[in-house]
């Protein structure tokens, strides 16, 4: 940054001169989708940083066109993270600031600035979080889910194996649960949850704070249906699901009462599935379990 020139930015068409901010690492949230969404002291941030570090300068720098703010950005992503970290850390150490933004969103959320907030407690850096946008607040108050307790899970594993695995995980969660999920994805992924969580009523949520915001509700089973039979799928998703339902996940003994009578009726890994879905329990403990009850 020119440090002869004072910074500025510009809202409403009025130009606002940025103050320097003291000494700190800035964890800045930029908006998900509509621009406007930025909140003024992110501004003041942005453009009176010392250093702007983001994860792509493209994107960033649509942001900093917007609002009339004329700076140089520093990449950091994780591919850079190693190289690029020391020196921003180094950067505060010696009397400066630096603001850091995510692509979308708020930063360390699926991003690699969790490891540079490490590194900035680790060297006694004070860090400073700008709160603001966040995909999954924002996708948890338009899901019509309950809010009270939540958990978000991330990305799920691309393999197939690995993400049934990753959902039995999640089955006792006592909340709702959010995900990010690719679009090329989504409808494998709707198609695995409904699989572990047959009952539940969930929420997808794309392209929020855009011109095609939608938010598709109904249970995992339809959703799937309805992702399965539109064909190519666009934008930014996230995926709700409501938590189990209260009194719903059993105990062993109450798990071993239901698998031994579903095991006269069916063979193992269709009592497991039952049974899961009648407690709440990971199908894979109960699959287990079915398979001993059944050798006894």
């Amino acid at each position: 940054m020119d440090q002869s020139a004072a910074p500025t930015f510009t809202l409403l068409g009025q130009t606002r001169t940025a103050s320097r901010p003291e000494p700190a690492l800035y964890l800045v949230a930029t908006p998900i989708g509509n621009l406007s969404d930025i909140t003024l002291r992110a501004l003041e941030i942005i453009a009176g940083a010392d250093r702007l570090a983001c994860e792509d300068t493209r994107v960033t720098g649509k942001l900093l066109q917007r609002f009339a703010i004329e700076r140089r950005m520093t990449p950091y992503h994780e591919h850079n993270a190693q190289d690029a970290g020391p020196a921003l850390i180094e950067t505060v150490l010696s009397g400066g600031s630096v603001a850091l933004c995510s692509d979308a969103g708020t930063p360390l959320v699926s991003d690699p600035g969790y490891r540079l907030v490490r590194s900035a407690h680790e060297a006694g850096v004070k860090v400073v979080p700008i709160p603001g946008a966040s995909a999954v607040t924002t996708a948890l108050v338009a899901s019509g889910l309950p809010s009270d307790a939540f958990f978000f899970a991330g990305f799920l594993p691309q393999k197939e194996k690995a993400r049934a695995e990753r959902l039995e995980e999640l089955v006792r969660i006592p909340g709702t649960l959010i995900l990010f999920e690719a679009p090329h994805r989504i409808a494998a992924s709707l198609a695995a949850m409904g699989e572990t969580f047959p009952e539940r009523e969930a929420a997808v949520c794309r392209e929020l704070t855009k011109l095609h915001e939608t938010v598709y509700r109904g249970t995992l089973p339809e959703l799937a249906a309805q992702f399965a039979a539109m064909g190519e799928v666009r934008g930014e998703i996230v995926v709700c699901i409501a938590p189990p339902p209260a009194g719903s996940v059993a105990g062993e003994a109450d798990a071993d009462q239901i698998l031994a009578g579903l095991l006269g009726e069916m063979k193992p890994a269709k009592a497991a599935q039952e049974a899961a879905r009648l407690t709440g329990l990971p199908r894979r403990d109960l699959y287990q379990r079915a398979l001993e009850l059944k050798a006894k």
